[in-house]
């Protein structure tokens, strides 16, 4: 880890070596990249971890480096950082990874007796960071990580994946089952069952809630059905349904963006675009949530300023999908009468900000954009 000119205040650099946790990283191979929070860095020779760690919530992450210089796929676990919690971790040579197994008491003992001399080799919380990370992570408690973090307590941007015994595929009946044999089906649907199926292998997935595969009630009429899907509101009661409380949405919804933005985690970043897309289409539900509305605007305008800026790029000049669907939201809120002045004003500067920040255009959201307005068909007699 190399060291960086970071500014930080006298009395609070005094209160973190008092007050900050410290992690201990033992015979980590020089190169390999060490990361906390938003911010990573390759280890040095004689790097032994790191010091002054503000109390709270962290994402550590790592990427072992081969003898040609090639990072492994990223790997990394929560842990809320106790007042002057002393932890410690051992890379394992023969896996090329942590260890999973607890350091012997006996040798975190003998490393706090020798903190004075281990501290030269101990790298400072990059404290120009915190108050972003905060910013990110600010609903996210210990209930929604031990709740949603994988079983083997690691979060892998690469997940292993195992055949998928037959018991564990889905249950088609049998017109799947004629399908399959290739009757009506789509040559990219033909080419999909010639792959194997595949399944992260078993504790090492995200245990996020599972989002709604359909949008409406079995017995929907044609009319339901686009109603639902135009709104998305008895979906989202479903989402909701399988929360203590609503709003643990939120802290989820930070969660699954730390774990793309900081972990590299694909499946995350679905899960994030999903949420985006199934809040965003709720219109009957802004009213009867407000509080849970009110905060996913103030996050999600926080987390739009972290996105990669390839990803962002690639929002803006394609796929678009954050600003299509805040188009959405944003429309509900300026029609809805039951939606209280406090949320309507909030909307209103966050497009203005928006606007300015990514030239958004807000304006005529009342209009149905090109790719969005009906098809028109002309019926003529022949």
């Amino acid at each position: 880890m190399e060291s960086e000119d970071i500014e930080i205040d006298p009395e609070l650099a005094k209160r973190l070596l008092v007050e900050g946790g410290t992690l201990v990283l033992l015979d980590i191979p020089t190169g390999t990249e060490i990361g906390m929070d938003i911010k990573s860095w390759n280890s040095g020779e004689n790097f032994k971890g790191i010091k002054m760690i503000p109390p709270g919530f962290h994402f550590i992450h790592y990427s072992a480096i081969d003898e040609y210089g090639e990072s492994a796929p990223r790997i990394g676990f929560f842990h809320f950082f106790k007042r002057s919690e002393f932890v410690v971790k051992r890379w394992d040579l023969k896996l090329e990874d942590l260890s999973r197994e607890s350091a012997p008491p006996g040798t975190i003992e003998t490393l706090k007796c020798n903190l004075k001399e281990l501290d030269r080799f101990l790298g400072p919380y990059p404290y120009d960071i915190w108050n972003s990370w905060k910013d990110l992570t600010n609903k996210i408690d210990v209930s929604i990580v031990e709740r949603c973090k994988p079983e083997c307590g690691f979060v892998q941007s690469a997940l292993e994946l195992v055949n998928c015994d037959n018991a564990s595929r889905p249950k088609g009946g049998e017109t799947s089952r004629k399908r399959k044999r290739g009757a009506g089906l789509t040559l990219e649907e033909k080419e999909k069952n010639l792959l194997p199926d595949l399944k992260p292998k078993a504790g090492t997935e995200l245990r996020l809630t599972p989002l709604p595969n359909k949008f409406y009630p079995d017995d929907a009429t044609p009319a339901d059905i686009t109603r639902h899907s135009l709104d998305t509101s008895y979906a989202v009661d479903i989402l909701f349904c399988q929360l203590k409380d609503p709003i643990e949405i939120i802290g989820e919804m930070q969660l699954a963006f730390v774990c793309f933005l900081a972990g590299q985690s694909l499946e995350a970043f679905e899960h994030w675009k999903g949420l985006v897309s199934l809040i965003c289409k709720a219109d009957s539900l802004i009213s009867k949530r407000r509080n849970v509305f009110f905060e996913f605007l103030k996050v999600l305008e926080v987390q739009l300023a972290f996105v990669p800026e390839d990803v962002l790029c690639d929002i803006v000049a394609s796929n678009n999908f954050v600003y299509h669907n805040l188009r959405i939201l944003f429309a509900n809120i300026e029609l809805n009468s039951d939606i209280d002045d406090r949320l309507k004003s909030y909307a209103n500067r966050m497009k203005e900000r928006l606007t300015a920040k990514f030239l958004w255009d807000f304006k005529n959201l009342q209009e149905e954009e090109d790719d969005e307005a009906p098809v028109v068909v002309s019926l003529q007699d022949d």
